[in-house]
């Protein structure tokens, strides 16, 4: 049986209504200048910056506090080049094989391919993976609500990436234990999200979408 853990009292200290406002505007308007980016500047980051970034991931909520998630940082160059090599041969083979006819033409208007030179241009790469379950004393022991509690902690990660001025892409190249092989990480666990981090390339485009309105994704009860 695990023992008890302690409580302690909540740091908290509720703000005025004004400021909850305030503050949840601005948070707002930062978040909608969040783009997903493709060209990046091979300006290194300070490390400092990603460790920071994924210390606040780390900061999510998990099922029954397991916290089933590792993250891989990479920033060697032959190391990206392995992982641009592998991914873009399943993405080849995902184009000409697995993808539906809809699926391609829903992706097609993004300008995307199998080739995935971000891989290599970006400053550093970000490896997620879930802990689908654990091993304490020799004995497997299983996780709760992993998709959700790693969902939730990529969520995290994302936001504090843009939040300090950097840009990311969220990849996800399927199937990805090609990134247990070359990164070394254990058969429990599995890599769920692949992100391309650092600073926009001069001239970047963006596709020029427009996200769902409040009132198309909330209903008020």
């Amino acid at each position: 049986m695990n023992s008890k853990i302690n409580f302690s009292p909540l740091e908290y200290e509720k703000p005025s209504t004004e400021d909850l406002v305030k503050r949840s505007r601005a948070f707002l308007e930062l978040m909608k200048k969040r783009r997903t980016v493709r060209e990046f500047s091979g300006e290194p980051v300070p490390e400092e910056v990603l460790v920071n970034c994924i210390e606040a991931a780390g900061t999510a909520p998990s099922g029954a506090h397991l916290q089933p998630w590792h993250f891989v940082l990479v920033r060697d160059p032959q190391i990206k080049k392995q992982i641009r090599q592998a991914a873009e041969k399943e993405e080849r083979i995902n184009y000409e094989m697995r993808y539906s006819e809809e699926m391609k033409k829903e992706i097609e208007k993004l300008e995307t391919n199998f080739e995935k030179p971000f891989l290599e241009h970006a400053p550093a790469l970000i490896a997620v993976f879930k802990e689908s379950y654990r091993i304490e004393n020799n004995i497997r022991r299983k996780n709760y609500y992993v998709n959700e509690s790693v969902g939730i902690a990529t969520g995290l990660l994302i936001t504090a990436l843009h939040y300090s001025g950097l840009v990311a892409l969220p990849h996800t190249p399927s199937p990805m234990r090609f990134l247990n092989d070359i990164l070394k990480r254990p058969g429990n666990e599995s890599p769920i999200i692949l992100l391309p981090v650092g600073y926009p390339a001069e001239g970047t485009r963006v596709p020029d979408i427009k996200r769902k309105p409040v009132d198309k994704l909330l209903t008020v009860i």
